[in-house]
């Protein structure tokens, strides 16, 4: 490949690439191609390069020498947190409440218990264990709201019976930001989501 594009380690390329990551980066060559920034050889050996890459600092470097226009990322930087705790954090709220806010530390799982109350998740200044995290709620006769930060993939597997259960993320999804999943059961409850930007620190 003539002028191959040099890599530009950021703060997220040792991170491992996500199929949507791909998806992306294809997106971005192909309007490379369109606007003769790319040969189609050029094309064909970086779609290559592409479904070969592991970490998201090899799919950076591919697009790194064009004109496109990129997803606009996170208002700041998702902070992430060594030594992550294999055991679940458990939060439970009957007939009651409970929220996590500020700069708490969210760990790979969280389970979640609502009985007649009500539960709040802001984590659009928390600190994340890791790439992918998991939520899993229920909301019995009871309610729960998560607040995830902008740029922020939410997946969305929840079911509600008699009530509601629907979490979104953003429509334009930062590479470098985690992933939450969110599972569980609203029963004669609900459970709802929306984002927010990043306060500046």
């Amino acid at each position: 490949m003539e002028n191959p594009p040099q890599r530009r380690d950021s703060q997220m390329s040792h991170l491992r690439a996500s199929d949507s990551n791909r998806e992306q980066v294809s997106t971005l060559l192909g309007e490379a191609l369109s606007t003769g920034q790319l040969s189609h050889e050029e094309y064909s050996e970086r779609l290559d390069r592409l479904y070969q890459a592991k970490t998201v600092g090899e799919l950076e470097v591919l697009t790194n020498d064009l004109q496109v226009e990129r997803q606009r990322p996170a208002a700041n930087p998702v902070s992430y947190l060594p030594g992550a705790n294999p055991e679940p954090e458990n939060v439970i709220a009957i007939f009651g409440g409970s929220e996590r806010k500020g700069r708490w530390r969210v760990r790979r799982r969280t389970r979640a218990l609502a009985v007649f109350g009500g539960l709040r998740f802001d984590l659009t200044d928390a600190e994340f264990e890791a790439k992918e995290v998991e939520i899993t709620v229920n909301a019995i006769f009871g309610g729960a709201e998560i607040i995830v930060p902008k740029g922020v993939e939410v997946r969305c597997h929840g079911v509600g019976i008699f009530g509601g259960f629907d979490v979104h993320g953003s429509s334009d999804v930062d590479p470098s930001a985690p992933v939450i999943v969110v599972r569980g059961l609203a029963l004669f409850g609900g459970v709802g989501g929306k984002t927010r930007r990043r306060r500046e620190r």
